[in-house]
């Protein structure tokens, strides 16, 4: 198994535990590398919630889908990222959601009832990574209620309104790349695709921003109308 250590090093279930014992712990968490296709699904709703993943290249979408196959992204993760840990500590029998390789890649699959349960060996590592699992999820948890806030918005260019603002905000930036393509945002934000493009026509017109592909620039923040 090779992995680049800066991902561990960057990988918030490993933090404040020694650089010479991350890899060899990897075996005492039942940890197995996966090469992953863009659109292959890791894990789908309903498979047994016993995997925790580490994004070692590439990126994961975290998705949820209706009776009617229509699609909602709750988040992407990027290298060093974790996902599946919120229904580990949750206790969940099955996961509620499918993890999907959103670009060619590779995973770090580790199994989540080594990490919750102190295993036979007492391993000095495992208090502090169930510590830093309870930080990763409480991160993730306001996370999450960004992402309500956005799409509780009422109307399509309110919610793209409320996500592009947040991101300037992080970024610091007027201008900012985002993490998706147009189908992509439009599933994240909950909205039909041909009506959010419509509504970036109508913002590019009204000189509120500037965008291209995935790129964007906020350009008159007096006239935005949320």
């Amino acid at each position: 198994m090779r992995i680049d250590p800066k991902i561990l090093s960057n990988c918030a279930l490993f933090a404040g535990i020694r650089e010479e014992d991350r890899i060899p712990m990897l075996g005492c968490l039942g940890a197995r590398q996966v090469r992953c296709e863009k659109h292959q699904i890791i894990f789908r709703e309903g498979d047994p919630a016993t995997t925790i993943g580490i994004v070692l290249e590439g990126s994961v979408q975290i998705i949820r889908e209706d009776y009617y196959g229509n699609r909602s992204i709750l988040t992407r993760i990027g290298p060093a990222g974790l996902f599946g840990e919120t229904f580990a500590c949750a206790g969940a029998e099955a996961f509620p959601v499918s993890a999907v390789a959103a670009k060619d890649g590779s995973v770090l699959l580790l199994d989540s009832r080594r990490i919750t349960a102190t295993c036979s060996n007492a391993c000095g590592f495992h208090h502090q990574m169930i510590y830093n699992m309870l930080q990763v999820v409480a991160k993730k948890n306001l996370i999450l209620n960004q992402k309500i806030e956005i799409i509780s918005r009422r109307t399509t260019r309110e919610k793209l309104m409320a996500y592009l603002l947040l991101q300037a905000k992080q970024h610091g930036s007027e201008s900012f790349t985002i993490p998706y393509d147009r189908q992509a945002l439009a599933d994240y934000l909950e909205v039909e695709r041909s009506a959010m493009s419509a509504e970036l026509s109508k913002l590019r017109k009204d000189g509120i921003l500037e965008c291209e592909k995935n790129r964007f620039r906020l350009l008159s923040p007096d006239d935005i109308e949320m």
